[in-house]
C-alpha cells in the first residue's frame, strides 16, 4: 500500500519541482545572475583624440605628453623627459624650463563597452583594464601639427633631431585600454555587467593611479572644440617655432 502512494507521489513532487524552478524571483530582488559570457567585449563607438587625429576601437584612450627639461641633482643638472612641469625657479642661469606644458596629459573611457549585448559597468573598464602602448595611424595628424611633430619612437616628438633633443621640446605618445578575459569575473545585475564580489575584493589590492579623464563631450562642446583645440595648437606651434629660432641664433653667433 505504501509502495502504491509512493508510486503515485512521485509525478506530483516532480511537478512541484520543476514549476518552482520555471517561477521568476520577485522583481526587487534583482540577484545576480551567473550567466557566463559567450561573445567578446566590445566598443560601440570609437574614442578619439581630436587633437592629433588619433583614433581607438578598444575601452580607453591615454595620451601622454613629456617635455624636455632641466632637473637639479645632487652634482649639478641634469636633462630629462617629464610629463609634468619641473619648477626652475632658483636654478642657475641658462637653466631655466618652460613654466607649463603647452599640451595636456589626457585619457577617455568608453561610455559603449557592452558584453553579449549588455551594458559593461565603467568599474569594470576602470579595475580590469590593461593599457598597452600603441602606435597610431597618423594619416590624420592636422597639416600645422605636422610641420611642427614627426613620428619618433611609437609617437610624435617635436625635436630637429629625436638624438639631440633640446630644453623645451615635447614628445607624445598613447595607450589604449585592453580587456583581460572576463570569464568567472563578471555577474550580470538588473541587466549589467559588473565584478563579482570576489573580482572586486582582489581589485581593490590595485591601487589605481589618478588621471585626467576626459567625460563624453556634449553637442554644444563638440561645437566649440575647433576654437579652443585650434588655439591651443597654434600656441604649442608657435612655442616650438621660437624655441627653434633661438636655437638656430645661438649656434649662429656661435659660429661666428
Amino acid at each position: 500500500m505504501r509502495s502504491a502512494r509512493a508510486a503515485l507521489a512521485l509525478p506530483i513532487v516532480l511537478f512541484v519541482a520543476a514549476a518552482a524552478a520555471r517561477t521568476p524571483a520577485p522583481a526587487g530582488d534583482a540577484a545576480p545572475s551567473a550567466t557566463v559570457p559567450v561573445e567578446e567585449p566590445r566598443a560601440a563607438r570609437a574614442l578619439r583624440d581630436r587633437e592629433f587625429g588619433v583614433t581607438s576601437r578598444q575601452f580607453g584612450l591615454d595620451r601622454r605628453v613629456e617635455m624636455y627639461q632641466w632637473r637639479a641633482t645632487a652634482s649639478g643638472y641634469e636633462r630629462v623627459w617629464n610629463a609634468a612641469p619641473i619648477d626652475s625657479q632658483g636654478y642657475a642661469p641658462g637653466h631655466q624650463n618652460p613654466p607649463t606644458l603647452p599640451l595636456e596629459n589626457r585619457r577617455w573611457w568608453s561610455d559603449s563597452a557592452s558584453l553579449d549585448g549588455r551594458p559593461i559597468e565603467a568599474g569594470v573598464l576602470h579595475a580590469l583594464g590593461e593599457w598597452r602602448v600603441f602606435r597610431p595611424n597618423f594619416s590624420r595628424l592636422p597639416a600645422n601639427l605636422a610641420a611642427t611633430f614627426q613620428p619618433e619612437g611609437d609617437g610624435l616628438g617635436s625635436a630637429e633631431n629625436p638624438l639631440d633633443p633640446q630644453i623645451g621640446d615635447l614628445r607624445v605618445s598613447w595607450r589604449e585600454l585592453h580587456l583581460p578575459p572576463l570569464e568567472g569575473k563578471l555577474e550580470l545585475v538588473d541587466g549589467r555587467w559588473r565584478m563579482s564580489a570576489a573580482t572586486a575584493a582582489a581589485a581593490l589590492n590595485a591601487a589605481p593611479v589618478p588621471a585626467p579623464v576626459a567625460a563624453p563631450e556634449a553637442e554644444g562642446a563638440r561645437r566649440m572644440w575647433p576654437w579652443f583645440g585650434g588655439g591651443a595648437l597654434v600656441i604649442v606651434i608657435a612655442l616650438v617655432a621660437r624655441r627653434r629660432r633661438r636655437v638656430k641664433a645661438k649656434a649662429n653667433a656661435a659660429a661666428e
